[in-house]
C-alpha cells in the first residue's frame, strides 16, 4: 500500500504542463527513489481524472479509468504523485470522492498558483485554443463582470476558493500552495518549489523544455478569425480538438516566435488579486515560495487590439505554410507505415 498520495491540483496555466512533463521524463529516476508517477503516459492520468470527475469531454476512453489508477497507486509501496489541473476547481463532493478513493492512505495536496497579470493573456489564449471567439479587449473588460468570460476565468483562477476547498477536504497541514516564481527567476525554481512542497527528492532530475508554449499576439488573432469561420461551418468539437488545437495551435502557431501578448493589469484586477491572496493566506495552507509572487505583473508585448493588418497577414501565411509542411510530413509518415506493413 502507498505510504502517501500527493495530488498536484495546480491552477490552469500555473506551470502544470512543465511539471507534468518533467515528472514524466524522470519517471524511472523517481521510481528508484520510491516515487510512482502512475500510468504508462501522463494521458492515463488525464483519462482517470476525467472519469472520476465525470468529464463528458473525454468520451468513452475515460470510462472506468479511475479505479485502475487507484489500484496502481494502492499496489505501490511508497509515494504516489498524481498531477492533473482538472482537479483544482472540482466541487467539494467530487473532491471528497477523489480523496476518499485512496483511503486509508493519507492524501497531501499541492496547488500551484500564478499571478493574475500573467494568467489573463494565458487564459485568453487557452479559450481561443478551445474554439473561443471573444476579442481580446472584450475578454479583458468582461472579466470584471458576472457572466462569461468572467465565470469561466474565475472558475479556473479563483485561488482562494480552490485552495479553501482542498483545505476543507484534507486539512491545512496537508495542503501546500506553491507560487510560480516571477519573470526572470531561474528555470529550475518552480521544480524545486514543487519538490519541496511534495517532499520529493528532485535532485539530478533531467531538465525539459518549456511546455505548452504561448501563442504570439498575431497568431492568436489568426486563430480568433479561424474560429469564427469554423463556427459558421459547424466543425465538430472532436475535429476541432484534433485538427486545430493540437494540429495548428500547439504545433504550428506556438512555434512562430512572434511578439507576445502584452498586458498591463488594470487597477480592479490588482485589487482583486489582493483580496484573493488574502483568502489564500486565511486558509492556513502552507506556502512554498512567497505570496508576494501573486501580485499581478505587467506582461511586455503587443496589444492584440493594435496588431497591424500586415503583421496579421504574415502570421496567417506562416500558419498556412506550417500546416502544409505538417500535412506533407503526415502523408510521408503514412506512406512509410504502409510500406512497412506491406
Amino acid at each position: 500500500m502507498a505510504s502517501r498520495v500527493v495530488l498536484h491540483v495546480g491552477l490552469m496555466k500555473s506551470g502544470t504542463s512543465y511539471l507534468q512533463h518533467r515528472l514524466g521524463a524522470n519517471r524511472a529516476l523517481l521510481l528508484e527513489r520510491g516515487v510512482l508517477f502512475p500510468g504508462e503516459t501522463w494521458r492515463d492520468q488525464v483519462l482517470a481524472v476525467s472519469d472520476v470527475l465525470g468529464r463528458r469531454q473525454a468520451g468513452r476512453a475515460a470510462r472506468g479509468r479511475w479505479p485502475g489508477l487507484v489500484g496502481e497507486a494502492g499496489a505501490h509501496d511508497g509515494v504516489v504523485v498524481v498531477s492533473m489541473e482538472f482537479l483544482g476547481p472540482a466541487p467539494p463532493e467530487r473532491i471528497a470522492a477523489v480523496v476518499g478513493a485512496f483511503a486509508p492512505t493519507p492524501v497531501e495536496v499541492v496547488v500551484t498558483l500564478r499571478d493574475l497579470g500573467r494568467a489573463v493573456p494565458a487564459m485568453w489564449q487557452e479559450s481561443l485554443q478551445n474554439g473561443g471567439t471573444t476579442e481580446w479587449t472584450e475578454y479583458v473588460e468582461g472579466l470584471a463582470g458576472g457572466r462569461d468570460p468572467a465565470r469561466a476565468f474565475w472558475r479556473q483562477q479563483g485561488m482562494g476558493r480552490i485552495v479553501g476547498n482542498w483545505v476543507a477536504a484534507v486539512g491545512p497541514d496537508r495542503t501546500t500552495a506553491v507560487t510560480v516564481p516571477p519573470p526572470g527567476a531561474p528555470p529550475d525554481l518552480l521544480w524545486d518549489r514543487f519538490c519541496t512542497a511534495a517532499h520529493l527528492d528532485g535532485s539530478g532530475a533531467a531538465e525539459v523544455r518549456p511546455a505548452n508554449t504561448s501563442l504570439d499576439a498575431a497568431s492568436a488573432l489568426v486563430l480568433l478569425d479561424l474560429n469564427r469561420r469554423l463556427a459558421e461551418a459547424g466543425l465538430e468539437k472532436r475535429d476541432y480538438h484534433t485538427l486545430v488545437k493540437f494540429g495548428l495551435a500547439k504545433r504550428v502557431m506556438a512555434a512562430r516566435g512572434g511578439e507576445p501578448i502584452g498586458f498591463a493589469p488594470p487597477r480592479w484586477l490588482r485589487e482583486r488579486a489582493e483580496e484573493v491572496t488574502a483568502r489564500v493566506a486565511a486558509t492556513g495552507a502552507r506556502v512554498v515560495g512567497d505570496l508576494a509572487d501573486l501580485t499581478p505583473v505587467t506582461v511586455p508585448g503587443a496589444d492584440p487590439a493594435g496588431v497591424p493588418a500586415d503583421v496579421r497577414l504574415a502570421a496567417a501565411v506562416d500558419v498556412l505554410a506550417g500546416a502544409t509542411v505538417q500535412r506533407a510530413e503526415q502523408r510521408r509518415s503514412g506512406s512509410n507505415a504502409a510500406t512497412v506493413r506491406a
